[in-house]
């Protein structure tokens, strides 16, 4: 620095020179505040969804093996239709979701006769957080669907 200055005093020419920083001292908080958020906002929103993913999932296939169970013990097939609604409901409400869409279908022979087949099929829709209003007013949503199939006792009287 001193060699500029008895230059320009020699010369006569005025040089003005600021004087930059030579630390990046306070620097490092800002910039880790900024990758956090930048970073951190999307993860959390991701383990959000999952989490809501994953409780409607469990649900679903817990709702489908219940009402499978709740119909091939019922006596007549309205008593098992309505058994099976409530099973499915009961398990989706355990994990804090609507109750789902139940559809009931019989495989082979009537509902309930002695090995007949019976199919129960779970379906619910998850509502992604967050997420702003689309198309015809419906909100982002995931389907999961769960299908359990169950089999009538062998040694059961039929109805």
């Amino acid at each position: 620095m001193s060699g500029v200055k008895a230059w320009t005093r020699r010369w006569g020419w005025t040089v003005r020179l600021s004087r930059v920083p030579t630390s990046d001292r306070g620097s490092a908080i800002v910039e880790f505040v900024v990758l956090a958020v930048v970073l951190m906002v999307p993860v959390a929103y991701a383990v959000v969804v999952v989490s809501h993913l994953h409780a409607a999932t469990f649900g679903a296939i817990t709702a489908a093996r219940e009402a499978a169970r709740a119909y091939v013990t019922a006596d007549t097939t309205a008593q098992g239709s309505a058994r099976a609604r409530a099973a499915a409901a009961l398990a989706m409400a355990d994990q804090g979701m609507p109750p789902p869409v139940v559809t009931i279908e019989c495989l082979n022979g009537s509902c309930l006769s002695p090995g007949s087949r019976v199919r129960v099929q779970v379906e619910s829709r998850v509502v992604v957080p967050f997420m702003p209003v689309g198309v015809h007013s419906v909100r982002g949503t995931i389907p999961v669907i769960a299908v359990q199939e169950d089999t009538v006792d062998s040694y059961r009287s039929s109805p």
